[in-house]
């Protein structure tokens, strides 16, 4: 149908707790019309609803809660487990609709809600479209019946599918058996789960950030913040480092040295992977506009072709339905497996690394390098007021850039999908050359913001 979302952004709902769209009502609304919209047939309905480890997640959860019950949807509630897992669970458990409420990497403070179809892929645009329209109208004559209001109960054993799934994901016969693992769930959705997995897999465990208390969720741990990983790598002499966001659908790695493991470094292994067994179902990898030209070189060379989206799994996802691909990511750490999941799954991604460390019997930081990224610089540049994107200002700074990197380069301006942010990045082979552009759009980017 087409239209303009108001509240769904790039990633579902989201913003500051208790105010506008985070709020009781707006979630209470959202359950009503979600509800309504996939209500399907004159059988049971059923939605599914997990979260992360925020304070604010009670708050949203009971009133998403009565929203869906009012709809006449049965609501199953798994509490605190990964977006990837409420995914994973709504086609595994055949329901008409499965909800995340999480913010993802973003401070306790904030808060959103993710919806998945029975399939367990986000939704479409148009979906969220319908569903929006659905929220601005009074549905009051459209709620059940009371005979007909859903039931609310718990399932149990929720984390234990998930962990299942995840180790199913782990080839056959491999174990983890001699490897020190650290990993960072960043006081998030995974804290009880990945470790779980990892520890059943074999290998001794070390954790950090797996001590939630509803405020310190991604709170100087986790993918934002990587040094507490590389610190406890080294600390503990470990072989391996996973960290995790808030729902763990992002990881950021770390070989036995401490050292971070791009993005980028983590798909070409993979696709490598995959490719040389057999398990490519294409020729085809998806990846975004902002990862590294070095990787697409690497596939080129490989027989394999990089496609690339806008920011966002979503649309790496959709462009890898599109292909029938089954490897894809972006290089923020969200790699998405659709062999065995159908988004980010940072859990997945990790195990994919582990598993060729153990096939080669070779330390990360051997096998991780598996191309030389051009250099590249990302800033983000905050602003005030009107969208700087639209400025004519910034029309005339593009195409300088694009007259001074010519062939040598490329970039790369985005509005930031969660925050008042423009993204500059900034890719060439010659450094001084990156360092020259980045900093002349950076300074008009911030001179537009101000002057907006």
């Amino acid at each position: 149908m087409g239209g303009r979302r108001a509240l769904f952004g790039t990633d579902g709902i989201r913003g500051t707790a208790n105010t506008a769209p985070m709020t009781v009502e707006i979630a209470q609304k959202l359950g009503q019309a979600g509800g309504l919209r996939f209500t399907r047939g004159s059988y049971r309905h059923r939605v599914i609803i997990g979260k992360d480890t925020r304070l604010s997640g009670y708050m949203i959860e009971s009133a998403l809660v009565s929203g869906f019950l009012s709809a006449g949807m049965d609501v199953t509630l798994v509490g605190p487990l990964p977006t990837p897992a409420i995914a994973m669970l709504t086609r595994s458990l055949r329901a008409d609709l499965g909800v995340m409420i999480s913010a993802s990497h973003n401070p306790f403070g904030d808060n959103g809600i993710k919806l998945f179809g029975p399939d367990g892929f986000k939704l479409s645009d148009d979906v969220e479209c319908e569903i929006e329209a659905l929220m601005a109208q009074d549905l009051t004559a459209q709620l059940a019946e009371p005979s007909a209001i859903g039931r609310a109960s718990r399932l149990n054993d929720a984390a234990g599918r998930y962990i299942e799934n995840a180790k199913a994901s782990f080839p056959r016969g491999r174990r983890l058996d001699g490897l020190k693992i650290v990993i960072d769930c960043a006081n998030g959705s995974a804290y009880r789960v990945a470790p779980t997995a990892l520890w059943e897999l074999g290998a001794e465990v070390i954790r950090i950030g797996c001590t939630p208390d509803g405020v310190n969720i991604n709170a100087d741990v986790g993918s934002t913040h990587p040094e507490a990983l590389c610190a406890a790598v080294r600390e503990h002499n470990a072989d391996f480092g996973i960290a995790l966001d808030g729902d763990a659908d992002r990881v950021v790695l770390a070989d036995e040295t401490g050292r971070l493991i791009d993005g980028d470094q983590i798909l070409g292994l993979i696709a490598r992977s995959w490719a040389a067994r057999g398990a490519l179902r294409t020729r085809d990898v998806v990846a975004t506009v902002m990862t590294n030209i070095g990787l697409e070189r690497n596939l080129a060379e490989q027989g394999l072709t990089l496609h690339r989206t806008a920011v966002g799994d979503r649309y790496v996802v959709e462009r890898m339905r599109e292909l029938g691909a089954n490897v894809g990511g972006e290089q923020s750490g969200h790699m998405v497996l659709s062999d065995y999941a159908t988004t980010g799954d940072g859990l997945l991604a990790a195990l994919q690394v582990l598993a060729v460390c153990v096939e080669e019997n070779a330390p990360a930081s051997r096998i991780c390098r598996i191309f030389e990224p051009f250099p590249q610089t990302l800033r983000n540049v905050r602003y005030t007021g009107q969208n700087p994107l639209k400025s004519p200002r910034l029309d005339q700074a593009r195409a300088w850039a694009a007259e001074k990197l010519g062939d040598h380069g490329r970039l790369v301006l985005r509005a930031s999908g969660t925050e008042p942010l423009i993204r500059v990045m900034v890719e060439a082979d010659q450094p001084d050359l990156v360092e020259e552009v980045v900093s002349e759009i950076c300074s008009v980017v911030e001179a537009v913001g101000r002057a907006a």
